[in-house]
């Protein structure tokens, strides 16, 4: 039988109703972001990447904010990281309390001061430890954790491919998410999707694959050619939400039509709505600064004067109240 991603599957028992999911967004993947990609479809949502050092020590902005859960974007799923099996099993209990479904580890994280702490993609090198890392989270929390990942640190380094093996068969972790580039490529190059099938056929546990999906074309061709369990959309779902509902449309990645201008623009004073009631208006007008160049670019403002100057206005507008202004213009 074919596969489609309308398909539902289960992961580490936790049922998804698809098989398009949204993956960790460092700095961005909060829970009106997650919450956002659920109204579009998204089966599976994934958090911004959380410092389990942070929520061992009870460090109040991160308790409060990062591991705020609405109750309609389960499920959830909460990314830690860190170096510590003691902190991370720590972390993961409070994880586990604030509501979550699954937990998610990043090993994968190429960012240097991330790596030099021992955490991220420095894990590759450290299989012994991160094997241990999943087993203390999966203590814990008594959730299904899985575990996301790169290829390697630099070029021809299957490292990741290795600890992937060792994570399932050692770690007992539910699933493997795999971008397939390696560490030195960050989010550039080509992914290597034959790699990302050489897991999928291999192990027992679901893998599921992420990097260069920007287009519901490429997603498609990610999950035919790589056999994965289900697709993580990143990057290319910034300022673009309906990326979920388009490859959902009729369960191939070729149904819905691309959003108007006028949902776009409601789309973004729903974004503004959640960025005060998260962070306030004064935090919050200034975390929408990240935000707008990505829905620019869906209104086709990305280039030119008119949409240097927008962008520019927007990025300096002294309170929200100025920017819905400028974008009402």
């Amino acid at each position: 039988m074919s596969r489609k991603l309308t398909d539902s599957w289960t992961l580490g028992g936790v049922r998804v109703s698809n098989r398009v999911a949204l993956a960790p967004l460092a700095g961005i993947g909060n829970w009106f972001v997650r919450l956002q990609a659920k109204r579009f479809g998204a089966g599976l949502v994934v958090s911004e990447m959380v410092s389990s050092f942070a929520i061992h020590y009870r460090n109040e902005r991160t308790c409060r904010e990062l591991l705020r859960i609405h109750p309609e974007e389960h499920p959830v799923s909460i990314q830690l990281f860190g170096h510590d099996p003691e902190v991370m099993a720590s972390a993961a209990e409070r994880v586990a309390a604030a509501g979550a479904d699954l937990i998610d580890l990043n090993m994968g994280c190429p960012v240097p001061k991330v790596c030099k702490t021992g955490a991220g993609a420095a894990l590759l090198e450290e299989p012994s430890r991160a094997v241990a890392l999943a087993k203390a989270a999966a203590h814990g929390s008594g959730l299904p954790v899985t575990v996301k990942l790169r290829s390697g640190q630099r070029p021809g380094d299957r490292s990741g491919i290795e600890l992937a093996r060792r994570l399932v068969f050692e770690g007992g972790v539910a699933g493997i998410a795999i971008h397939p580039r390696h560490a030195s490529q960050r989010h550039t190059g080509a992914p290597n999707y034959e790699l990302a099938r050489t897991l999928a056929e291999e192990l027992p546990a679901p893998v599921l694959v992420s990097g260069g999906l920007r287009t519901p074309a490429q997603a498609k061709l990610a999950f035919e050619r790589t056999g994965a369990a289900a697709v993580l959309l990143a990057r290319g779902s910034l300022g673009n939400p309906w990326l979920f509902a388009q490859l959902l449309a009729d369960g191939n990645g070729s149904g819905a039509r691309e959003p108007t201008r006028q949902e776009i623009l409601s789309e973004l004073d729903w974004v503004i709505e959640r960025a005060v009631e998260h962070l306030g208006a004064e935090r919050g007008g200034r975390y929408l600064r990240k935000f707008y160049p990505w829905y620019l670019e869906r209104l086709g403002l990305a280039h030119g004067r008119r949409g240097r100057e927008l962008l520019q206005a927007l990025q300096t507008a002294p309170d929200i109240d100025a920017a819905r202004a400028l974008l009402r213009q």
